[in-house]
């Protein structure tokens, strides 16, 4: 479970990353890497991405303990 755990966090801050570059510089990282916005390999990469987040959100109980 820590491997997971280190994948989707990864992924998440990828992720994050890729929507600065996007409100900064209007770079979407994902899509040059990709070959384009629209290519299955980009909406594969978003998925992933955004499967990541919500698998992370199991930390939030952690992180609040762990504030207290």
């Amino acid at each position: 479970m820590k491997y997971l755990d280190i994948i989707a966090l990864v992924l998440l801050i990828i992720g994050g990353v890729n929507w600065l570059l996007v409100g900064l510089f209007e770079y979407d990282l994902v899509a040059a890497i990709s070959g384009g916005s629209t290519t299955i390999l980009a909406k594969i990469i978003y998925i992933v991405v955004g499967l990541s987040a919500l698998y992370c959100l199991k930390f939030i109980p952690a992180i609040a303990n762990r504030a207290e």
